[in-house]
């Protein structure tokens, strides 16, 4: 039975199960999708990794992004 995806968001920082090879081990959520985008804290590179690969690496969350504001039921202003 597949397992439920994690709860991606962008922004959010994230620890990785082995370092970088600049040292770093904390990267940010740059890109959501297929494939996840991260950038390492330490000297800014960015990678991508494909999502199944990126769920076995992450080891934890460092700090959780601010969920984005749900869509409000207000219907548009009219042109009257």
């Amino acid at each position: 039975m597949p397992t439920k995806p994690l709860d991606i968001q962008l922004n959010d920082i994230i620890q990785m199960r082995k370092k970088h090879p600049c040292g770093g081990d904390t990267w940010q959520v740059v890109r959501i999708g297929a494939e996840i985008g991260i950038r390492c804290m330490q000297c800014n590179r960015k990678v991508i990794l494909p999502r199944s690969t990126f769920e076995r690496r992450v080891k934890r969350f460092v700090e959780r992004a601010t969920p984005p504001e749900p869509l409000s039921d207000a219907s548009p202003p009219s042109k009257d």
